[in-house]
This record gives C-alpha cells, structure tokens and sequence, in this order.
C-alpha cells in the first residue's frame, strides 16, 4: 500500500510546509494568531496546537512511546506560541527519524490503541494510520494557510512537486 519511500517524502513535506507556515505566521502579531477566524479550531495558533498534539499522538503510537496527554477538547489550548516554536522543529525532525527508520515489515503491521473520542478501543493497519498521520498535517495546515493568506501573511506554495529536494533548518 505505501512504501518507506512515502513515508519519507511526507515527513520532508511536512517539514516545509510547517516552516513556511510558522514563518508566515511569525510575521503576525500576537493578537493576529489569536484572533478566531471562523475555522473549526478557531484561530491559527489554535490551530496549530491541534496539530502539533495530534502529530504527537501519532507520533508515539508509530513509536510505541508515550503521547501528549489531554483531549481532543483541550487540544487547541494545549500549547502557546512559544512553545510551538521551540517544539515544531524538534517534532518535524522526530517524525522524519522515524521515516528513515521505518521497515516495510512495519508498515504490513497493525496498530492498537484506545480511542478516548470514540471510547473504545481500536486497531487499524499501521500504513492507514500513517496515511491519516500526513493527511490529517496537510488538512490542518491548509486551514492554516487561508487564514494566514486572509492575514496578509504569505506562506509558501503547498505543491508537492515545488518541493525542495532537502528541507534546510529552521533559520
């Protein structure tokens, strides 16, 4: 279904585009990535709180470590801008280690885990799970997008193919 080679090019695209975004979105004043814009989690650090305790969760259970804690609910309150700042880039080059490492043997696996949204448990095939992991990066941050762009930030183009062929560090 999906190769190592997937999984890497998505890990770098999620990359990118989160540098670009947080750079777009570090242009803007406080009060500008607080405003609630009518999105589902309300404003873009709302947002992007969401995504970095969603990217978490995933994160551990691909891993087998321990998630970020908290619900849903508090997900968009979980982490201030500071925070998201300092721990994107860490989270960024977490997920990309796990690509480069990742076995074809695991991605034929399943995973299992308690759903608290759902409050039961559930296993699923491990490559759904991953394609949820950067499906659920890439409809998050295009949210992001239209309402950094509705802000007069300018975040970069999301075409995969304009992608750079290495991600450079966050500057």
């Amino acid at each position: 279904m999906i190769t190592p080679g997937y999984c890497q090019m998505m890990a770098r695209y999620n990359a990118w585009q989160n540098q670009s975004l947080f750079h777009a979105a570090a242009g803007l004043a406080p009060e500008a990535r607080e405003l609630d814009r009518g999105a589902f989690f309300g404003s873009i650090r709302a947002t992007l709180s969401h995504l970095m305790w969603g990217d978490l969760i995933w994160i551990a259970r691909l891993e087998g470590g321990e998630g970020p804690g908290g619900t849903i609910t508090e997900s968009p309150q979980r982490f201030d801008w500071p925070t998201l700042w300092a721990e994107r880039p860490k989270l960024d080059a977490r997920i990309a280690a796990w690509a480069w490492m990742v076995t074809p043997e695991e991605l034929a696996g399943q995973i299992s885990w308690h759903s608290f949204a759902l409050g039961r448990a559930l296993a699923k095939p491990t490559a759904e799970c991953i394609m949820h992991l950067f499906n659920h990066q890439t409809h998050h941050r295009g949210q992001v997008h239209a309402m950094l762009t509705a802000a007069g930030a300018r975040p970069d183009d999301t075409d995969i193919p304009f992608m750079p062929d290495e991600v450079p560090e966050w500057r």
